[in-house]
């Protein structure tokens, strides 16, 4: 990993070129994106992977436009940070965001209150006018396995089938704007409630996909049904529809767009990982005509 020096300091500078001295610099996350805290209200979200496959600020002003929609619709989400201009912000060649920091309370989100929130924010988000792209990071992934030799021959053909399937089936699905990513880390269980973050892969699609990515991990890897009837429950109970099979369809495609990130987002995965990597292979494998 790159030193962590120079996108700090394109995040305090500007922080303090909008009139916010940062008083610490507590690292929350160091990854491809760089979370960090600059004071008791400020945290910075500073894109590291400047040359990985998103380039630019297009993706941070999609995430801010929805987050700034959903904020002031009251949704569920952290929102971002009052004391400077949504942006998104580029200093010394980092793309970055600011947000309001929140406290966590460190307690395991009832899946109930996941149904429900998801729900809430997939209402505000119909409202949405801004532009979106449709199936975004289902696109995106298909065009990874394509234009990078990232597994075995077989394995990637076999990836590329699945996701172009899914892709087709889910064009004929009722679209509205998307989290994107709705996975179990990107809530939070604050002092404020549960909360959403990280928008920026907000899209157009079928409201399956938010589903799909949600209950996934409880599904496939975890086999905790309790969990997943919960979830899709309390998403029914509050007004949602969820047609199943799309949902099938969205698990495929999730499983599918996760495996294609794996080698960017881990290039030295750990054991865990690798054994998770190939749990969604074989599951896939399953997926498949006439396999059982």
């Amino acid at each position: 990993m790159p030193s962590i020096e120079l996108p700090i300091r394109a995040a305090k500078e500007m922080a303090i070129a909008h009139g916010i001295s940062p008083d610490r610099c507590d690292i929350l996350q160091n990854g491809s994106t760089l979370v960090l805290r600059l004071s008791d209200s400020l945290v910075a979200r500073v894109v590291q992977d400047v040359n990985g496959p998103r380039q630019g600020t297009e993706w941070f002003a999609r995430e801010n436009a929805i987050a700034l929609h959903l904020t002031q619709n009251g949704a569920p989400i952290i929102p971002l940070h009052s004391g400077l201009p949504p942006g998104p912000h580029e200093h010394l060649g980092y793309p970055m965001n600011f947000w309001q920091f929140v406290t966590s309370t460190n307690t395991p989100p009832l899946p109930s209150e996941i149904g429900r929130t998801l729900h809430q924010c997939h209402l505000l988000l119909r409202s949405f006018a801004g532009p979106l792209p449709k199936l975004a990071i289902l696109t995106e992934s298909l065009s990874i396995l394509k234009t990078r030799d990232l597994f075995p021959k077989d394995t990637l053909e076999r990836l590329v089938r699945q996701l172009t399937q899914a892709i087709d089936i889910l064009h004929t699905a009722p679209h509205q704007p998307l989290h994107g990513d709705a996975h179990m880390g990107n809530l939070m269980q604050t002092t404020d409630g549960l909360l959403w973050t990280d928008w920026e892969d907000t899209f157009s699609g079928p409201i399956e996909w938010d589903l799909a990515s949600i209950i996934w991990n409880a599904q496939i890897l975890d086999e905790d049904h309790d969990t997943v009837d919960q979830i899709l429950s309390a998403y029914i109970q509050t007004g949602g529809q969820i047609n199943p099979d799309y949902l099938h369809q969205c698990l495929i495609a999730r499983a599918v767009v996760m495996i294609s990130w794996y080698p960017i987002l881990y290039p030295n995965p750990n054991a865990d990982r690798q054994a998770k990597l190939q749990r969604r292979l074989d599951w896939l494998k399953t997926q498949e005509p006439g396999v059982h």
